[in-house]
């Protein structure tokens, strides 16, 4: 399919979301659409399978969308191994590292997108009605009370586990089908939220309160900096300048975003990017637990074994 073709195909379904197309035309210049496949199943759900690459930083407000009446949008990002995108060079570590993850988001916030200059983004996103997703879970739909209160601005954010990701890879990665393709996808699409709801339900209890557009921004900004700190965790001082918040606030809001307290989801993304360093770059355990600013070798391997069931060396025996 031509690139001009994947834009009229993004332009269609703004509109049909109810986005005027004229709001942001003008950015999808700056991005090559290097795939894009929309499996329209509304008003249940919507499947779309996009691959981006952004030649220049684009950025724009996604405003509330109002095909569905009542509504979440989840948002499969960073996908890896997919013939959709090369991310074997090691341009993936130029900008902050994200691991794998998905967002949901009402479809009745108004959020801003960016893609970064350079970035290169695969995503499968889902729209889907509250009475269907809630038919869906059926009798446990309380243990998510908060995706489904109206009267809160939320935003959940959740990594995808090891199956989550191979599901959505194999999404991504099956060509357009001829026949039975909106049956296909929408038991893919269910058996993902299955995935993910099954994640969800193992997140500590707790209220969940509305989030302001500045506060939503202050926790990306905490978490972008979690993530561009792994040798060097940051100070409680230093959360608190980056966020503007008390601690009491900050630690709570963000638990109530990422699942993870501050502490717990740094040391999350310091053995996952340990466990990269011994597979990707061969570096031996001692390497990476200096590197990753471990001073104490001992502790390292006894946090790696609670994360990956086995000691640092046993995974690099494994993995080489």
């Amino acid at each position: 399919m031509k690139l001009n073709d994947h834009k009229e195909q993004m332009l269609g379904l703004a509109e049909k979301l109810g986005i005027p197309a004229s709001e942001f035309s003008d950015k999808l210049d700056f991005l090559n659409l290097d795939e894009i496949r929309i499996i329209d199943m509304l008003p249940e759900m919507l499947l779309m399978v996009r691959s981006v690459t952004a030649e220049n930083a684009v950025s724009y407000l996604r405003k509330p969308i109002d095909a569905i009446k009542k509504g979440l949008l989840f948002s499969f990002q960073n996908i890896f191994n997919t013939h959709l995108q090369d991310h074997r060079t090691s341009e993936k570590h130029t900008l902050p590292q994200t691991l794998p993850h998905v967002r949901i988001t009402p479809l009745h916030l108004t959020s801003e997108v960016i893609f970064p200059k350079g970035s290169k983004i695969t995503q499968v996103t889902i729209l889907i009605g509250l009475d269907f997703l809630k038919n869906f879970i059926g009798k446990d739909q309380q243990k998510f009370y908060y995706l489904f209160n109206e009267e809160i601005t939320l935003l959940v954010e959740e990594f995808m586990s090891p199956e989550m990701a191979d599901l959505v890879n194999n999404i991504a990665e099956t060509p357009p089908l001829d026949v039975l393709s909106e049956t296909y996808y929408k038991l893919k699409g269910l058996e993902l939220l299955y995935l993910l709801f099954k994640n969800l339900s193992k997140r500590q209890h707790i209220k969940h309160q509305s989030l302001r557009g500045d506060e939503i921004a202050a926790l990306y900004r905490v978490r972008d900096a979690i993530s561009t700190a792994l040798e060097k965790p940051l100070t409680p001082n230093e959360l608190i300048e980056i966020s503007g918040m008390n601690m009491l606030k900050l630690r709570k809001l963000f638990t109530q975003i990422f699942g993870k307290g501050l502490y717990e989801y740094s040391q999350f993304l310091r053995m996952k990017e340990a466990a990269r360093l011994m597979q990707e770059q061969h570096l031996s355990v001692s390497e990476t637990g200096y590197q990753l600013g471990f001073t104490n070798l001992s502790y390292f391997g006894r946090l790696f074994e609670q994360h990956f069931g086995m000691k640092p060396k046993k995974w690099k025996n494994i993995t080489l």
